[in-house]
C-alpha cells in the first residue's frame, strides 16, 4: 500500500483502521464523517469509520469489512493518509487512516449517531477525535495541493 509518511508501524498494542471515505459532488470532493455516540472518552466526537484489525486481515481487508459492517458500503482503500498513536488506560492505539473511494452504496448511520458528508474545507467545523486529527491535516494538505 501506498504511503507519503515511510515506514508504517503495525506491531504496538491495539491496531485500528479508518477511512476517509471520498466522494465527488459534481466538481467537489466530499468527505465522510461519523459522529460518535455519546458516552465514553471520545462519545460525541467526529471520526472517520473503521475499526480493528482481526487476526488474519491486512489493514486493507479490515478497513473495507468495518466500513461495510459499520455503514453499509464498499469502499477501496487507495493509500495511508496518517498514521498516529496514542496512549489510553488500556494501552497504546495505533490508527492507520486511508484515503477511500466510495465505490457503492450509500452510507446509513447504524453504529454512529449520525453521517455528514462535508467538502474537505469544511471538516475543522467538527470536533474530531484525537486520533482522527492528523488524517484531516492530511486531507486539507490534498486540497491545497489540488487547488
Amino acid at each position: 500500500m501506498l504511503s507519503a509518511m515511510g515506514e508504517l508501524n503495525f506491531g504496538v498494542g491495539m491496531q485500528v483502521v479508518g477511512g476517509a471515505v471520498v466522494r465527488f459532488l459534481g466538481d467537489e470532493l466530499e468527505v465522510l464523517c461519523a459522529l460518535r455516540p455519546a458516552g465514553g472518552n471520545i462519545g460525541g466526537m467526529w471520526e472517520f469509520v473503521g475499526g480493528k484489525i482481526e487476526p488474519g486481515e491486512t489493514p486493507e481487508q479490515a478497513l473495507v469489512r468495518e466500513v461495510e459492517e459499520e455503514v453499509g458500503a464498499i469502499v477501496q482503500p487507495k493509500y495511508v493518509l496518517a498514521q498516529t498513536t496514542m496512549e489510553y488506560p488500556r494501552g497504546p492505539i495505533t490508527l492507520t487512516t486511508y484515503y477511500c473511494e466510495l465505490i457503492s452504496g450509500e452510507p446509513i448511520a447504524t453504529e454512529h449517531e449520525e453521517l455528514r458528508w462535508l467538502p474537505i474545507s469544511q471538516l475543522r467545523t467538527l470536533n474530531w477525535a484525537p486520533l482522527d486529527i492528523e488524517a484531516v491535516k492530511a486531507l486539507e494538505n490534498i486540497s491545497l495541493a489540488s487547488a
